[in-house]
């Protein structure tokens, strides 16, 4: 997925979105990422899935796709901060894709992932992120280290650890990674995709067991990822200590429809309206809690 050239021409122009301002195209530099994917219970990861036209990606194994993405943004038009993917990978369309080809024509299937709690460092990220592209952002503990053996990031709430991501640092890093990717999520009763666009160098494992670990807490947030029934080993992990990106402003939304007229439709905008422009981080979580989990290795 190419950056379009849309974006490229917008290069030294300003604007000013709810009171944001913005220096085009919206970008980041220096940031670090770490991504891990893990297999996850497919028939449950349906049910966490709003309307009807958002499916699971199914491995040929049956299996759904469990993806955590956290990202260290250091330079950004709203300043830095941490932002905490928690997703699944899907496909769009009226009916489920079948196995595999998702990956190989992502276009076609409209291939990306559904964000299931997408925690970050700041408020002006959470005002950003949820009230213009609908990203199920909050204001969250989280951190990220960089250790000479293992990369990790804790996400706290509440007093209390939601989950935390290991991963072993890669030998090398030495893979040009130069992609996008498509975000679906739900907010004001709407399905909504967005499009990033990254590169960057990575060092990367694939189906290497130990690779990464995640382990849950027992804050109510980290229940539905308990429900999926995420397997340890993970598919991939990938490290890339430095990158750049691009956010597209251009986003997508459909309403989310239902058999029978549905109660409740998710967080809308009252969720943001009252949302400042503050750059402040919340406390750094609580490494002990996650030295002695309540749940662990998953």
């Amino acid at each position: 997925m190419a950056i379009p050239k849309r974006l490229l021409k917008q290069a030294g122009r300003y604007a000013r979105v709810d009171g944001i301002p913005y220096h085009l195209p919206i970008n980041s530099d220096n940031a670090a990422v770490i991504m891990a994917a893990f297999p996850a219970n497919y028939e449950k990861a349906r049910t966490l899935l709003p309307g009807n036209e958002v499916h699971p990606v199914r491995l040929w194994n049956g299996k759904a796709v469990f993806i955590v993405t956290v990202v260290d943004y250091r330079i950004t038009d709203i300043g830095k901060y941490i932002e905490y993917s928690i997703a699944l990978a899907c496909t769009h369309g009226d009916k489920p894709a079948p196995k595999l080809l998702p990956a190989m024509l992502m276009k076609a299937y409209g291939t990306g992932q559904y964000i299931l709690d997408l925690p970050v460092s700041t408020e002006i990220s959470v005002k950003g992120g949820k009230g213009i592209w609908g990203m199920p952002k909050h204001q969250a503990n989280l951190d990220f280290v960089e250790g000479s053996e293992v990369i990790s990031a804790q996400y706290d709430l509440d007093g209390q650890m939601v989950m935390r991501l290991d991963i072993t640092r890669p030998a090398r890093i030495f893979m040009p990674m130069n992609m996008g990717a498509a975000n679906y999520c739900r907010f004001r009763g709407m399905l909504m995709k967005s499009y990033i666009y990254f590169k960057g160098k990575a060092g990367l494992t694939l189906f290497k067991k130990g690779a990464a670990k995640i382990t849950l807490g027992n804050h109510p947030n980290a229940a539905q990822l308990k429900y999926l029934e995420i397997e340890q080993d993970p598919i991939f992990t990938a490290y890339l200590p430095k990158t750049t990106g691009i956010l597209d402003d251009y986003f997508e939304s459909w309403f989310l429809s239902y058999p029978e007229l549905p109660e409740k439709t998710g967080e809308g905008l009252e969720s943001v309206y009252h949302l400042g422009y503050g750059e402040e981080w919340l406390e750094k979580p609580n490494r002990q809690t996650a030295k002695q989990p309540e749940t662990a290795g998953v």
